[in-house]
């Protein structure tokens, strides 16, 4: 059946802005001309400069029409607080307002809470070197007059100032890319390397406040952008190898950790309905099912005594086991007499998070967890594939270091198979991808692999193709699935949940999952969640939205990668073009050849090439900012040759069948 979707979100925005008030760019025709923009506090002298980022600060995020305002609360990095821990902490409101193709202003202000010994108050603007160091800044009506141009080219001092100057606007060329920016007011402009801690950036700084602050002291500033350049509407070539096949891709999965009583059942009810899911992931709600040390849960849970979020957990596993697909079983919060030191409360700004499992009461943690998992199977007929701590690197909520790691697996894992349970042990469930190590002490534990029966990271917070590349091969020489347990890319995005319904964020997360099927080739990518929480559907009440229940773009995305028919495995494809995501999988045994495509720029022609001789046509589905799923075609194929268009910002499935 052809799906067509009314998105609660407006069309692809020209600026696109982060939850947390960074531009990234500006779009015209699709094509994204980069404008890297963050709000940032010096450190007197501009010994140090403090910019937002992804997590790195409390921010909210909402639109109204073509304007997006941002709040954040930022506050000194603990290398430049005072021994007592204090340092500024800096207010600031961001408002983005689309104001036509290419060109945007920000309305920006900074309070000052407390008084605060800093340098400045400023919007940041990063300027890659490797586009503008070749380039030039010219400032407009500067106070007093400067030279006509400044020279970008490389400095020779590890920090180089190039400017510092008082003007009413500021121009960045390059021989690509042109940034014309102006101001309601003179505004200090500072231009500089940016070469610390590994960064290859110009950074142009346009001040708010200046020097020092006095408790409650405000700022606020006006900035006209227009951005220029090349737009890349050539066309793509798409390259296939259908001959060298990789890892199996079983397809999509959910996670179903149940939070919301009143919006989880009918979230659950459309989703299963409407998307076909692989691999599902529920929690052990641990402190629930053994909350007495001195008790017996399982005798408790024969006698009928099951706590209803228990039993609610249990059910839910249940549901996707009788679909037929793995479920995976994690925990969260442990039982206070599980764990050394006091129950976690709020997490804390700074330090660990989360407590370590109690060494002294290991045998009764095992006991506890086993008695669980075969309860779930003697009474609601799921043997688990897998158990997990989640997110154990950081703590949330049981804290391991990589070497507790591996001993829990060869503790837990014999124990499971002693009490006649199937259940292995994901190794990793890590917070994001980028903490490999923690899992190098169990691939090196010979008494600890028996009991892996699978590699687990969640995608959170990107990762360089070589990290995956490593995940990769740490499952392949196991010789077990990789599989990425939670799946998405801003694990903060549910305190601003307008942000879901941004085309940016759906752009962005299909980016990064083709990104990783294409390098790592896991097993599943599972969603977080299927459910309320971060929910790819919205009306209903969710997020107060009370409007009726319907599907996101986000939605359509994932179901159009579910599409992927089953028994696929990963085949090699490669694009010659840096702004197209490529992930491509064939069911051989049935001739089913899938290709995904994320063209992030403009509308352009596309070839395809490398399809077996045996398919002569494809079909098309796309998923845009207008339309959800939308079949088009077919497309024939000649010689393993196939030429179709990419619309902009879209995804766009190709599947085809031997003849």
């Amino acid at each position: 059946m052809i799906l067509f979707a009314a998105f609660a979100g407006i069309a692809l925005a020209q600026p696109e802005v982060m939850a947390w008030g960074n531009l990234t760019g500006l779009r015209v025709e699709g094509h994204l001309l980069e404008l890297s923009t963050s709000m940032c506090v010096a450190q007197p002298e501009l010994a140090g400069v403090s910019c937002t980022g992804r997590e790195k600060q409390q921010n909210n995020y909402s639109r109204n029409g073509k304007t997006e305002t941002v709040t954040v609360r930022m506050r000194a990095p603990r290398e430049f607080r005072d021994p007592q821990g204090g340092g500024w902490t800096m207010n600031a409101t961001e408002i983005v307002e689309d104001t036509g193709p290419g060109t945007a202003k920000i309305d920006l202000e900074f309070t000052s809470p407390n008084e605060a010994d800093i340098g400045g108050a400023f919007l940041g603007i990063e300027l890659p070197a490797s586009i503008f160091s070749g380039g030039f800044v010219q400032l407009i009506e500067p106070d007093p007059p400067t030279a006509p141009q400044t020279s970008l080219a490389a400095g020779i001092a590890e920090r180089n100032e190039y400017l510092r100057a008082t003007a009413k606007g500021a121009r960045l060329v390059s021989r690509t890319r042109q940034i014309d920016v102006t101001f309601n007011e003179p505004t200090l402009v500072i231009v500089r390397d940016d070469r610390r801690k590994g960064s290859y950036n110009l950074q142009v700084l346009l001040a708010v406040l200046t020097g020092k602050t006095t408790a409650g002291q405000t700022g606020k500033k006006s900035f006209a952008f227009k951005v220029t350049g090349e737009i890349d509407k050539d066309a793509v070539e798409i390259t296939l190898d259908a001959s060298h096949p990789g890892q199996l891709f079983d397809g999509l999965g959910g996670n179903f950790r149940l939070q919301s009583a009143r919006t989880d059942p009918q979230v659950i009810d459309y989703n299963l309905r409407n998307l076909r899911v692989a691999w599902g992931r529920v929690e052990m709600p641990w402190s629930l099912w053994h909350p007495d040390e001195s008790t017996d849960p399982l005798a408790t849970a024969r006698a009928g005594a099951l706590h209803p979020r228990v039993q609610q957990a249990m059910e839910m596993a249940r549901r996707l086991a009788q679909k037929g697909m793995p479920v995976m079983v994690s925990a969260w919060q442990a039982p206070a007499w599980a764990i050394l030191g006091a129950s976690p409360g709020p997490p804390p700004q700074d330090g660990p998070r989360g407590n370590p499992l109690n060494p002294e009461k290991m045998a009764r943690i095992k006991d506890s967890i086993a008695g669980y998992l075969l309860f779930l199977k003697e009474k609601y007929g799921v043997e688990a594939a897998l158990f997990s701590f989640n997110e154990s690197d950081i703590g949330i909520n049981v804290r391991q270091t990589p070497r507790e790691h591996a001993e829990l697996i060869k503790t837990l894992g014999p124990w499971f198979a002693a009490k006649g349970l199937a259940t292995k042990l994901a190794l990793g469930d890590t917070s994001d991808a980028n903490p490999i190590d923690f899992i190098q002490p169990a691939l090196d534990d010979p008494e600890a692999v028996p009991y892996i029966g699978a590699v687990d990271f969640h995608s959170w917070r990107g990762c360089t193709d070589e990290i995956l590349a490593q995940w990769r091969d740490a499952a392949r020489e196991l010789n077990v699935p990789l599989v990425v347990a939670e799946g998405s890319t801003d694990a903060a995005a549910y305190r601003y949940p307008q942000i879901f319904n941004e085309q940016s964020f759906a752009l962005y997360e299909i980016n990064l999952y083709l990104r990783i099927l294409a390098i790592a080739q896991p097993r599943s990518i599972l969603q977080w969640q299927l459910t309320a929480d971060y929910s790819i559907l919205a009306g209903g009440g969710i997020f107060n939205d009370n409007g009726p229940l319907r599907p996101t773009r986000r939605f359509w995305n994932l179901k159009q990668l579910a599409a992927t028919p089953p028994r696929s495995f990963s085949l090699p494809v490669e694009c010659n073009k840096a702004n197209l995501t490529c992930a491509a999988f064939g069911n051989i045994a049935e001739g089913i050849y899938t290709v995904h495509i994320v063209n992030n720029g403009a509308t352009r022609a596309a070839t395809l090439t490398g399809l077996p001789p045996t398919v002569k046509q494809l079909r098309l589905w796309v998923t845009g900012a207008e339309h959800g799923m939308q079949e088009s075609g077919p497309i024939a194929v000649t010689g393993g040759k196939a030429q179709f268009s990419l619309a902009a910002t879209s995804y766009t499935t190709l599947i085809g069948v031997n003849e």
